[in-house]
C-alpha cells in the first residue's frame, strides 16, 4: 500500500524550554527513542535561554550566544519541523493549536514547555524577568542611557532570583545606585549583609512603576492555559498526573515552569525541568504505542548554585538545599560554572559539529543549498538555452515577459519562479516562496494580481500531507492576500524520493504570478543604466551563506530569526515608492531588477551588459548586510551556489569597481565583501538605477545608495 494512504499521528511540541530541548537531544543521540511519526516544535525564537548562565550574561561575563541553545538547529537534525510563532490558545475539542499571526494548526497528542512569566503584580510599566528577551533589550537600551549612574535601579523580590540578579547588576553597573524592594520578606542575615557591601540598598519601600524597576516576583504560567480551562494551580501551572499528562486530558503532556504534578507542589527549578525530560520522552513513545506509562516523583528539595561576588569583585557563589546555606566560597562559583557550561557545551557541540557531519553522517559542507541557492547557475544556464535553440529568450534582460495590454493601456506581464523548502515550516515556505516569486513582477514596475502553483508533496503519509499542503496554500494566500492578488488555482503532484529529514523540507513550491502596470506606465527593465545613476537596495544581503550556515549548525538564532523577520514583509510598498519617485521626475526610473540566485554582482551585471558603455562603481563599505553574515563569511562558509557565481567576479577592474571610502580598492578588496556581492538570495532586494533626484526621495524612505553609473 502507498505510504500516502495511511495515516499517522501528529506530535506538536509548544516551547522550547529546557525540558524539549532535552527531549530533541536525546531524539538527535539515539534516533531509535523518537517516535516515528510527524512532530512540529511551535518556539518563539530559534534559541532559547539557558537560566543557569543567565546572571553570568548580565553580569557582562559571558555573551549572549554562549547561554543559548539552538532549538532550531536541533530539531531540524532530529527531523522534527521548526515552526517560529506564539501560542496563544488551544482548542481542547477540536485538538487545533491556535497560534499569533499565523493559521492554526491540527495536533493529535501535544507537550507543552512553555518556561514562565513574572506577574505584574500591580505593576504596568516596571520590566518583568521573564520572559527574558524583553528583560535583556531593555537593559541593552539602559546601558545606552547617558544619565544612567545617577538614576537609581530597583528590582522588586526577595527570592534568589531577585538576589542573584542585584550581584550581576552591580558588576555590570560599578558605580550605579541599586535599591533592593524585599517587602516585608527577611533575607538570609549573611546574603543582606553581602548585598549591602556591594553597595546595593534594602528596603521595604514600594518601588516606583517605571522603567528603571525590574520585578523579580517569582514565576507563573502563561495566563491562557487557565483560560481555555485546564486545571491549574495557584500559579496558572497545569496540574498533571505523575505520568506529565493532564488531569482531564491523557493526549495532553506538560513539564518545566508551566507544569506541576498534582498533589506533589514544587518550586520552579532547572533541575526539576531537566529531569522531566527522560520521562517526557519515554512516556510520549508509549503514549503513542499504547503501552504503560512511567510515573516520576520529583525531589522534594533541589540544591540551588547562587552566583554572586564580593565587592573587589572576587567571583563566589552560595549553595542552599532547603533551608541550608553553605557558603560564599570561591570553589563553588568554580563548581557552578563548571555544571553550567557544561551543560550548553554538550548542545552546541551537537548544533555546531565539529567533524562537518550532520546527524545522518553525511558531510554538512557538502549538503545543497535551497531557496533560490538551488537556483543553476548563469553559466550552464547560457549554454543550456543556446543548445536548445531559445537563446533568444534572454536577449534582452527582463524579470518578468510581457504578455499583452489591456484596454486601459496598461501592461500585462507574467514570471514563473520557485525552489526546494528552505525551512520546515510550511507555511513560512509557502509565503517566502510566494514574495520571491512576486519580486520579479515588482521589479518590472508591476503589480501582482494573481498567481497559479505547483506543489510537490513528499511521500508520506496522507493526513501529513493534507497537513503541509494546507499550510503551504495558506502560506501562499497569505502573501497574495495583502497585495489584494488572489490565488487561481494549480497543480499538486508526488514527490518519487523519499529521503529521512523533515517532510517538510521535502516539499518544493513553484508560482507562476500574473500582474500589470499602472495605466500608461511604462515597464522597468534590467536596462540600460544612465550616467550619473545612484544605484539603490531595498534590504540588506546574506541570506545565502546565512542559511548555508544554518545548514551547518554554524549559524547563531537571533541571526536567522532578525533575517527571517525581514523577509517574511512583502517588498509591495517599495514598488508603490518607485512609483512615487517616477511620478516626482517621469523617466527617472531607469532599471530595476531584484538580487535573487546570481548575487548582487551576478544582476548588477546584467544590468550593466544592457547598457550602452556604462561603467559602475559600487561603495563597499556601504552595502547592507544581516546581522551576522560577514562574520560567517570570514569563516569561509558559503553557500554551494558561491563557487558558480564567483564567475561574475571577472567583471571587476572591468566594467564595475569597488571602493572603500575615498580609496579604491579594485583588486584589494576583502574577500569577505567579495563574497557577499556573489552570495545567493532568497527574497533578495530590489536593485534600482535611477536619478539623484529620484534617489534622495528612496534614501528618504529607507533604501540604501550603494553605488554610481559613469560614462565608460
Amino acid at each position: 500500500m502507498p505510504a500516502s494512504v495511511s495515516s499517522q499521528p501528529h506530535l506538536v511540541l509548544v516551547g522550547g524550554g529546557h525540558t524539549h530541548a532535552l527531549l530533541l537531544k536525546q531524539w538527535l543521540m539515539r534516533p531509535q527513542s523518537r517516535p516515528k511519526i510527524l512532530i512540529t516544535l511551535v518556539s518563539s525564537g530559534s534559541s532559547t535561554l539557558y537560566s543557569g548562565l543567565i546572571p553570568s550574561h548580565l553580569s557582562g561575563q559571558l555573551p549572549l550566544a554562549d547561554t543559548s541553545i539552538n532549538v532550531r538547529s536541533l530539531a531540524d537534525r532530529a527531523g522534527v519541523h521548526f515552526i517560529q510563532a506564539d501560542a496563544e490558545s488551544i482548542d481542547l475539542s477540536s485538538k487545533v493549536l491556535q497560534l499569533s499571526n499565523r493559521p492554526a494548526i491540527a495536533f493529535d497528542i501535544l507537550s507543552l514547555n512553555l518556561g514562565a512569566i513574572s506577574p505584574r503584580q500591580h505593576f504596568k510599566t516596571a520590566i518583568p524577568i521573564k520572559p527574558l528577551g524583553p528583560l535583556l533589550r531593555a537593559l541593552n537600551q539602559q546601558d545606552q542611557s547617558l544619565n544612567r549612574d545617577q538614576t537609581t535601579f530597583h528590582v522588586v523580590g526577595a527570592g534568589l532570583a531577585a538576589i542573584e540578579v542585584m550581584f550581576a547588576l552591580r558588576r555590570r553597573w560599578p558605580s550605579r545606585p541599586l535599591s533592593l524592594h524585599r517587602g516585608d520578606h527577611q533575607l538570609d542575615v549573611r546574603m543582606a549583609n553581602a548585598l549591602t557591601a556591594i553597595g546595593v540598598t534594602l528596603t521595604e519601600a514600594p518601588a516606583p512603576d517605571d522603567t528603571n524597576t525590574l520585578l523579580c516576583t517569582g514565576a507563573a504560567a502563561p495566563g491562557w492555559l487557565q483560560a481555555i480551562g485546564l486545571r491549574c494551580d495557584s500559579r496558572g501551572r497545569v496540574l498533571t498526573h505523575s505520568t506529565l499528562q493532564d488531569l482531564d486530558h491523557p493526549w495532553l503532556f506538560a513539564s518545566g515552569d508551566c507544569a506541576s504534578i498534582h498533589n506533589q507542589p514544587r518550586q520552579a527549578s532547572g533541575v526539576y525541568a531537566v529531569r522531566a525530560a527522560p520521562v517526557l520522552a519515554s512516556n510520549l513513545k508509549r503514549f503513542i504505542e499504547d503501552k504503560k506509562l512511567r510515573t516520576w516523583t520529583p525531589q522534594k528539595r533541589a540544591l540551588q548554585l547562587l552566583g554572586t561576588h564580593t565587592s573587589n569583585q572576587q567571583d563566589i557563589a552560595w549553595a542552599k538545599v532547603g533551608t541550608t546555606l553553605i557558603g560564599p566560597h570561591p570553589w563553588l562559583w568554580r563548581w557552578k560554572q563548571h555544571l553550567d557550561r557544561r551543560f550548553i557545551q554538550n548542545f552546541q557541540q551537537l548544533t555546531t559539529p565539529a567533524s562537518g557531519m550532520d546527524s545522518q553522517g553525511e558531510a554538512a559542507s557538502g549538503m545543497a543549498c535551497r531557496g533560490c541557492a538551488a537556483k543553476l547557475g548563469a553559466s550552464p544556464l547560457k549554454q543550456a538555452l543556446q543548445l536548445a535553440g531559445v537563446a533568444g529568450l534572454g536577449s534582452e534582460p527582463a524579470d518578468a515577459q510581457v504578455i499583452g495590454s489591456n484596454s486601459e493601456k496598461a501592461t500585462l506581464l507574467t514570471s514563473v519562479d520557485g525552489f526546494p523548502a528552505l525551512l520546515s515550516d510550511p507555511w513560512l515556505n509557502g509565503r517566502l516562496t510566494t514574495l520571491h516569486a512576486c519580486s520579479d513582477l515588482w521589479a518590472s514596475g508591476a503589480e501582482v494580481s494573481g498567481a497559479l502553483a505547483l506543489l510537490t508533496l513528499p511521500v508520506t503519509d496522507q493526513a501529513s500531507q493534507i497537513q503541509l499542503m494546507s499550510q503551504t496554500l495558506a502560506g501562499i494566500r497569505s502573501a497574495l492576500d495583502e497585495q489584494d492578488a488572489v490565488l487561481l488555482g494549480g497543480h499538486t503532484m508526488e514527490s518519487r524520493q523519499a529521503s529521512n529529514q523533515p517532510v517538510g523540507l521535502d516539499l518544493q513550491v513553484s508560482l507562476s504570478v500574473i500582474g500589470a502596470t499602472a495605466p500608461h506606465q511604462p515597464t522597468w527593465r534590467k536596462g540600460p543604466i544612465r550616467s550619473g545613476d545612484q544605484l539603490l537596495l531595498s534590504r540588506p544581503l546574506g541570506t545565502g551563506v546565512l542559511f548555508a550556515a544554518a545548514m551547518q549548525g554554524r549559524c547563531p538564532g537571533p541571526w536567522l530569526d532578525q533575517a527571517l523577520a525581514q523577509l517574511s514583509q512583502s517588498q509591495h510598498h517599495r514598488l508603490i515608492q518607485l512609483r512615487q519617485a517616477n511620478a516626482e521626475e517621469p523617466g527617472s526610473i531607469h532599471a530595476c531588477t531584484d538580487v535573487t540566485g546570481f548575487g548582487l554582482l551576478g544582476h548588477l551585471n546584467e544590468m550593466v551588459d544592457a547598457s550602452d558603455a556604462i561603467q559602475v562603481e559600487l561603495a563597499i563599505s556601504k552595502i547592507p548586510a544581516f546581522d551576522g553574515v560577514r562574520e560567517l563569511l570570514a569563516q569561509g562558509i558559503n553557500s554551494t551556489t558561491a563557487p558558480s557565481n564567483r564567475q561574475a567576479w571577472s567583471s571587476l577592474e572591468q566594467t564595475v569597481t569597488l571602493t572603500t571610502g575615498s580609496q579604491s580598492s579594485d583588486t584589494s578588496a576583502d574577500l569577505t565583501n567579495l563574497e557577499l556581492l556573489i552570495d545567493p538570495q532568497t527574497c533578495g532586494p530590489l536593485l534600482v538605477s535611477c536619478s539623484p533626484a529620484a534617489a534622495n526621495l528612496l534614501i528618504n524612505q529607507g533604501w540604501t545608495a550603494i553605488g554610481t553609473a559613469m560614462q565608460r
